[in-house]
C-alpha cells in the first residue's frame, strides 16, 4: 500500500516533467529557425553579407597580449589557447622583425597585407555578393579580395600573390573560404612571418543581423608546429552612424602605420 501510494504521487509529476521536456525540444528549435530566418537572405537564399563592416581590434599590430609601444595601442591577445606555435626557425625569424619591425614590416611600405591581416586591420571593408562571386574591398588603399564560388578547389601551383587565391563554399549559413598562393613576404601581422605552404581557413557566418564572425585556422607546415585560430568579429555599419561609406585612403611610403 505504502509503495502504491509513492507511485501515485510520483506518477503526476512525471507527466509534468515528461510534457515539459517534450514542448521544450520544438521550442528550442522554433527559435533556432526564427533566428535563421531573420537573417537577411539573398535571392538565392543564401545569408546576405553585403555592406559595410568594420573590426575593433590590435591584432592586425601583434596577435598576442602587447604592451603599447610608438604607433599602437596596448592589446589583448587573439590566438586560441595563447602563443602562436611556431618552428625554431619561424620563431627567429619573428624576433627579427619585432627588432626591424619599423622598417621591415611591409605595409611601411604601401604593400598589400595580406590575408588573414587584412581582415583585422581596423580600416573598414565593403562586401558585394553574387551567386558566383564573392568581392571585398576595402578603405586602406583601396585593398580588394575576390572569393570564387565556383566549386574549384583553391589553386595551389599559381604564381603566388599578395592576396593569394580564394576559393568558397556554403555549409550551411556558414561561408567557408580557403585561401593559399600567399608571397611569403607578407606578414600575419606587424611582424609575424609565414611561410609560401600557408593556408588560411575561414568559416565565415552571422552571430546574430548585423555582426559577422570569422574564425580564422592558420595552417602552415614550414612555419608551424600545428595550426592556430583567431575568430574576429566584424560590426555592420549604419547610415544613422554616419559610417555608411568608405572613405579615399593614400597610402605613401614612409608616411604609412607600420604597426
Amino acid at each position: 500500500m505504502f509503495s502504491w501510494s509513492i507511485r501515485a504521487r510520483c506518477a503526476p509529476l512525471a507527466v509534468v516533467i515528461f510534457a515539459t521536456l517534450c514542448e521544450s525540444a520544438p521550442a528550442q528549435q522554433i527559435q533556432r529557425a526564427g533566428a535563421a530566418s531573420a537573417l537577411p537572405r539573398t535571392a538565392d537564399g543564401k545569408p546576405n553579407l553585403q555592406g559595410i563592416w568594420q573590426v575593433r581590434s590590435t591584432a592586425a599590430s601583434d596577435l598576442q597580449d602587447h604592451a603599447a609601444r610608438p604607433g599602437m595601442p596596448a592589446g589583448k591577445g587573439v590566438v586560441e589557447g595563447g602563443e602562436i606555435p611556431y618552428q625554431p626557425s619561424a620563431a627567429a625569424r619573428k624576433l627579427e622583425n619585432f627588432t626591424n619591425r619599423q622598417t621591415a614590416d611591409p605595409l611601411g611600405k604601401c604593400y598589400m597585407p595580406g590575408v588573414p591581416r587584412i581582415m583585422y586591420m581596423e580600416y573598414p571593408f565593403q562586401i558585394f555578393q553574387t551567386p558566383e562571386h564573392i568581392a571585398i574591398t576595402f578603405e586602406w588603399s583601396q585593398v580588394y579580395r575576390l572569393i570564387y564560388l565556383n566549386g574549384k578547389p583553391p589553386l595551389h601551383d599559381v604564381v603566388d600573390s599578395w592576396m593569394g587565391d580564394s576559393r568558397a563554399r556554403w555549409e550551411g549559413d556558414t561561408l567557408v573560404v580557403d585561401t593559399v598562393a600567399l608571397r611569403d613576404d607578407t606578414f600575419i601581422e606587424g611582424f609575424t612571418p609565414h611561410s609560401d605552404a600557408m593556408t588560411v581557413h575561414e568559416r565565415i557566418r552571422f552571430k546574430e543581423p548585423g555582426l559577422l564572425e570569422d574564425r580564422i585556422t592558420v595552417i602552415d607546415p614550414k612555419a608551424l608546429t600545428k595550426p592556430w585560430e583567431t575568430v574576429k568579429t566584424y560590426r555592420k555599419a549604419s547610415r544613422e552612424k554616419g559610417n555608411d561609406e568608405l572613405r579615399e585612403f593614400a597610402c605613401a611610403e614612409g608616411l604609412a602605420e607600420a604597426k
